[in-house]
C-alpha cells in the first residue's frame, strides 16, 4: 500500500491544522491503518457470486483417445483415473470455491519448477506428480487436481484437458467444470480464464461419465504434451 506525505510548496511539512500525516498521533495512525485493513478484508471476503467469472462451457464432439502418457499415469495411479458418477460433474461456483481455485493455482505455479519430460525423465512425454518440485504442464495440473480434491472438490468436475497452445504445441490444462461455465487452470498464467480467453484450441479431455475421453473440436490430437 502506498501512502503520500503532504508537503508545502517550500518542502516543509503541512501544519497539523491542515491534517498532515505527521500531525496525527501514533494511536490515531494505528487506528486509521487498522480501519483500512479491516475494510479491505471485508470487501475481499464479501465478493458477491455475481462478480465471479461467467465462462461458456466447451462443447463435446464424440469420443477421443487420451494421449499415451495418460494411460501410463493411470497404470501407476489407478485411483486418479476412476470416474465416480455419484459425484457432481458440475461445481456450484461460489466465492469460497473461487478463492480455493485461485489459491491452489498460484501456489502450484509458484512452487513447481518447469522442466521438459526429456530432461526430467529421459522420455518425450510422461504424466506424473511433480513431487520432487519439477515438472511440465500436465504435472502442474495433476498436482492442482490432487490438491483441489484434498480440499473437498469432486474429481469428476476437474478434467485434465489437451489443447493446442498459442505457439502451436501440445499442452495440458485443468478444466474446472462449474455452473458458470468451464474455467481453465494453467501453469502459464496465474489468472484463471474461461476457455475462449486462453486463445487455445481445445482438443479433448477426460470424460465425466466413464474413463473414456471426449473430443472437443474434432481437430487432430498432438502426439504428446511436452510443453513446459
Amino acid at each position: 500500500m502506498r501512502h503520500a506525505v503532504l508537503r508545502g510548496v517550500d518542502g516543509a511539512s503541512v501544519s497539523a491544522s491542515r491534517l498532515s500525516w505527521r500531525g496525527l498521533g501514533r494511536a490515531a495512525k494505528l487506528s486509521l491503518v487498522g480501519s483500512i485493513l479491516l475494510l479491505g478484508g471485508a470487501v475481499t471476503q464479501a465478493r458477491p457470486v455475481a462478480a465471479l467469472p461467467d465462462a461458456p462451457a466447451v462443447n463435446e464432439n464424440g469420443g477421443a483417445r487420451p494421449v499415451a502418457a495418460w494411460n501410463g499415469f493411470c497404470a501407476r495411479y489407478p485411483a486418479e483415473c476412476v470416474v465416480d458418477t455419484s459425484q457432481p460433474a458440475i461445481i456450484a461456483l461460489n466465492p469460497a470455491i473461487w478463492r480455493t481455485l485461485t489459491s491452489v493455482n498460484r501456489r502450484v505455479n509458484a512452487r513447481i519448477h518447469p522442466i521438459t519430460d526429456m530432461a526430467h525423465w529421459g522420455v518425450v512425454d510422461r504424466w506424473d506428480f511433480p513431487d520432487d518440485g519439477f515438472g511440465d504442464c500436465e504435472d502442474f495440473q495433476l498436482l492442482k487436481r490432487r490438491m483441489l480434491v484434498e480440499r473437498g472438490l469432486p474429481r469428476r468436475a476437474l478434467r485434465m484437458t489437451v489443447v493446442i497452445d498459442d505457439i502451436g504445441e501440445g499442452h495440458a490444462v485443468l478444466m474446472v467444470r462449474t455452473d458458470k461455465g468451464d474455467l481453465i487452470l494453467d501453469n502459464k498464467t496465474t489468472a484463471i480464464l474461461s476457455a475462449p480467453r486462453t486463445g487455445y484450441t481445445y482438443v479433448k479431455r477426460e470424460g465425466q461419465d466413464s474413463m473414456a475421453w471426449v473430443s472437443l473440436n474434432g481437430v487432430a490430437s498432438p502426439v504428446a504434451t511436452a510443453n513446459r
